[in-house]
């Protein structure tokens, strides 16, 4: 991996996040790249329950103060980085005041899902590509993690489909246990489809629970990394029958080996 630029996006990463197998290997990769001489950057939401304080964070200001557009509406895009401690890794913080300043990420105090998930979705994979194009880094590979993330690569392959700074990236999609039951809001079609996406490409998202988000996602990937250990049967027919390289991620402790072969394989296709 030495010299390769790697850019990982994810709904949650340690130690910005409370633990979970999804915050943990949003970390754990992106540090095997670093220590094997590699190039990364992290993306995440820069959720409400984030202690800009303690996890100094700070707004650069050269990189904020565009609009991105939702369903026809101009929402305010905010940056902000920190640095991992003792790992000099940076992490950029996709922020704006209405989706990501309360304090639940997916869910509020009663437990029920936020109706503008589908919204917050949107904007952070419109939010990453704007933040990449102005820093005007080329990553060799775009790794992205959990339901924030899951719009990313149908974006960048259609609605950025003409931006040379991606032309050459290969995308890998992880598969982690579900975030949630139920689905985002139903609208999300059509706010897929207001972008100019074809409704008939991602049928799915009629029904957006987080595996149909997940297969949207995979369409658009060159390969996958399957972390979960509780998959939906037809969701596992679904992986069997892909014709594209799929990662089974068994041993979680010693991933480094099997993560290095298979970036070098998404890499040579």
């Amino acid at each position: 991996m030495k010299d390769k630029k790697v850019l990982y996006v994810s709904s949650e990463v340690l130690p910005y996040s409370p633990y979970s197998e999804l915050a943990k290997m949003s970390f754990e990769a992106p540090r095997m790249v670093n220590n094997n001489g590699g190039q990364i950057r992290i993306f995440m939401p820069k959720f409400g329950n984030i202690n800009e304080r303690r996890h100094q964070l700070h707004e650069v200001i050269r990189l904020s103060g565009m609009n991105i557009i939702i369903n026809d509406i101009d929402v305010p895009l905010i940056i902000k980085v920190a640095s991992i401690p003792k790992e000099r890794i940076q992490v950029y913080f996709i922020d704006n005041d209405e989706y990501f300043r309360r304090t639940g990420t997916l869910f509020d105090g009663e437990n029920n899902m936020y109706p503008d998930n589908d919204e917050r979705c949107i904007f952070f994979a419109k939010g990453i590509v704007e933040t990449v194009k102005k820093l005007n880094w080329l990553p060799d590979i775009i790794h992205i993690h959990g339901w924030a993330s899951a719009l990313l690569p149908l974006y960048l392959r259609t609605y950025y489909k003409d931006e040379p700074i991606f032309s050459e990236s290969k995308i890998v999609t992880s598969v982690f246990d579900s975030d949630y039951e139920g689905a985002l809001d139903s609208t999300l079609i059509n706010k897929v489809a207001f972008d100019g996406i074809s409704k008939k490409t991602v049928d799915p998202l009629k029904n957006p629970t987080y595996y149909n988000l997940m297969r949207v996602a995979i369409k658009y990937s060159d390969g996958v990394v399957v972390v979960s250990e509780d998959m939906p049967e037809d969701f596992q027919t679904y992986l069997k029958n892909l014709r594209k390289p799929v990662l089974y991620n068994s041993d979680k402790e010693t991933f480094q080996d099997s993560y290095r072969e298979f970036y070098t394989k998404i890499l040579k296709k």
